[in-house]
């Protein structure tokens, strides 16, 4: 138990600071005056670099040990805050987004060495099989409602201190955690071994294949709206071009992000309940997959129909964003924590980190391919065309899920 509650205190703090972090970049390169794709541009390496990371961090996880991978992911994110202080605004717009990629590249993989090694840990401490669901739910729904916050701290500390000041001030932090956690962390977590080889990562089985397809699908259809569209949407209705009024919308759509993560999160810690999972067997929790997908699908097409409708900014229509992406946030919630039990229950314990590496590659291929669709269907076709996209791909997770083989 205490290795468990160091291990999701040092992912907390890192997910504080990665929550912060996207709001800031987004939000202040917005006010310099970048488009849809290039905001969407400073996060593609960070997402490519997570893809690259999940699938090398299992293997490296293996052989070095989880302690070794939750270090190198926090120690990282911190010279990637210090990197980020060195900006300079007189820059030119394409030597800043190259700069930001890079910096957004290291934090990548800084999140998601941190991201496997908390998930693969949860598979190894959790008492028994029983449980696994609630545990994994308890530490994916915290972390998420952790992360929430984090948006919240980030446009807040935006509007106060201002860009490098706030991203100082973040690194410290989280520099201070880091050596808390490593001077204090128990024994529990497996020290890795030395013959395990890379070709190992790639699964072979049927059920970790199509829940990591299924999972990347999934993940793009949140992140064709959550990244771009829908931030650069509200900043257009709620900014007045005063500096008051761009702090006030800086406020108003951090809140949004912060609750939509505060409430996923909660959803997720509470899947197990909602579900009644403890009374369920393996192949009844694999089935429920394929219906939560059906019915996330039908509310970005549903939401984008409105938008096409209203034609432009209304009020009626960020009244029923607002309300449908929080329904799309409760079954989205649903969706994930189950994909986040069935990735552990279907994995051997001797495979766990390259299982859950290779899984979590998936899901950031997603969030990539989600990043690029947000920026280039915001700038093509507006909300409508965001929303739509986000819609195709739900009803791709939906396909996939519902050939999901069963077991147990």
């Amino acid at each position: 138990m205490a290795a468990y509650i160091a291990v999701t205190a040092a992912y907390w703090a890192f997910m504080l600071s990665d929550g912060a972090l996207r709001m800031l970049v987004l939000l202040h390169f917005h006010e310099l005056g970048f488009s849809p794709v290039q905001l969407a541009y400073l996060f593609l390496l960070y997402e490519f670099m997570g893809m690259v990371t999940n699938l090398s961090a299992g293997w490296v996880a293996a052989r070095f040990g989880l302690n070794a991978t939750l270090y190198a992911g926090l120690a990282l994110q911190v010279g990637a805050l210090l990197a980020l202080s060195r900006l300079d605004p007189g820059w030119s717009v394409a030597t800043s987004v190259v700069f930001v990629m890079a910096v957004q590249g290291a934090s990548g993989v800084a999140k998601d060495l941190a991201k496997m090694s908390s998930k693969s840990a949860v598979k190894l401490l959790a008492p028994s099989e029983g449980a696994l669901f609630r545990w994994v739910a308890a530490l994916t729904g915290s972390k998420n409602a952790v992360k929430g916050l984090g948006f919240l701290l980030g446009t807040a500390l935006l509007g106060l201190l201002g860009f490098t000041a706030s991203v100082l001030a973040m690194a410290a932090v989280l520099a201070v955690i880091l050596a808390a956690v490593a001077l204090f962390m128990p024994a529990g977590l497996p020290r890795g071994t030395k013959g395990v080889k890379f070709s190992q990562v790639f699964s072979k089985d049927a059920n970790i294949n199509r829940l990591s397809a299924a999972r990347m699908f999934l993940f793009g259809a949140r992140d064709v709206w959550f990244v771009v569209g829908i931030p650069i949407y509200f900043y257009a209705v709620l900014s007045d071009g005063t500096v008051a009024g761009n702090r006030n919308a800086f406020f108003l759509i951090g809140s949004f992000m912060a609750i939509w993560i505060i409430l996923y999160g909660a959803v997720q810690a509470a899947a197990p309940r909602l579900l009644g999972a403890r009374d369920k067997s393996l192949s009844q929790i694999a089935a429920l997959a394929s219906g939560w997908a059906g019915w996330l699908t039908l509310i970005p097409f549903a939401l984008a129909l409105a938008a096409l409708a209203a034609g432009s900014p209304q009020g009626w229509l960020t009244i029923t964003l607002v309300i449908g992406l929080l329904v799309f946030g409760f079954v989205f919630a649903v969706n994930s924590s189950i994909h986040s039990y069935l990735i552990l229950a279907f994995t051997k314990a001797e495979r766990v980190t390259m299982d859950v590496g290779f899984y979590y590659m998936s899901n950031a291929a997603g969030r990539l391919l989600g990043t690029l669709l947000s920026g280039l269907s915001y700038q093509i076709g507006g909300l409508p065309l965001c929303l739509g996209t986000a819609g195709v791909m739900a009803a791709a997770s939906f396909l996939i899920v519902r050939r999901l083989p069963r077991k147990g």
